[in-house]
């Protein structure tokens, strides 16, 4: 027959309570040399016994393993997160100022103290930048010329189309134009009658006479 399931509750027997977290404790400590060893983990362990005595064991050094459990939960301690904060804060300043002084360098302010070899320095930065400044203004002139080339092209043969359109409108008026006339002196023949001059008959018709 297997074991009966045992209810877990608080000893309440001093004796037998001592006496089981004896052999509980020896057990956990077996298996986590087991672990250790067998899976190459890094175990760290911490036992408190009732009467507050202290009970560790660790496969590799317990402060280092408790510091890398602490920064892997975001439990660094206080002060010392205070003062990396501190110094983040120092070194940020001391950046700050130093780009500070260099920004007013560059626009020629504060340069008194600045010793020879310091304003050759500062002569070459400013000869990079303005040669950066200048390949920057060109490269943009250059590509606004290129778009303008563009434009220039693209109206021009817009300018084109319209003026093709604009002659073939005049053609169009111009043929629709002497079709009517011819039409007109078509009737106008039909009318006269067989001998009478065409001067006469625009008279009557009220037409100047050419």
């Amino acid at each position: 027959m297997g074991r009966g399931k045992v209810e877990l509750k608080r000893i309440e027997n001093p004796t037998n309570r001592q006496v089981t977290f004896s052999k509980r404790r020896d057990g956990l400590f077996k298996k986590s040399i087991e672990l250790s060893i067998l899976c190459d983990a890094e175990v760290a362990l911490l036992v408190f016994s009732p009467s507050g005595k202290v009970y560790n064991f660790s496969s590799h050094d317990m402060d280092r393993t408790i510091r890398k459990y602490r920064n892997e939960k975001g439990l660094s301690d206080g002060a010392r997160t205070i003062e990396v904060w501190k110094n983040e804060m120092d070194e940020m300043k001391k950046t700050i100022d130093t780009l500070e002084t260099q920004h007013k360098h560059l626009a020629g302010e504060d340069i008194s103290a600045l010793g020879m070899n310091e304003l050759k320095q500062l002569e070459r930065q400013l000869r990079i930048g303005v040669d950066r400044v200048r390949s920057k203004k060109w490269r943009l002139l250059s590509e606004n010329i290129s778009v303008l080339k563009r434009n220039h092209k693209t109206l021009q043969e817009e300018n084109s189309v319209l003026q093709k359109k604009i002659k073939l409108h005049e053609l169009l008026n111009e043929a629709n134009e002497n079709s009517r006339l011819d039409s007109s002196d078509n009737v106008t023949q039909r009318f006269i009658p067989d001998g009478q001059p065409q001067s006469s008959l625009n008279m009557k018709l009220g037409f100047p006479s050419n």
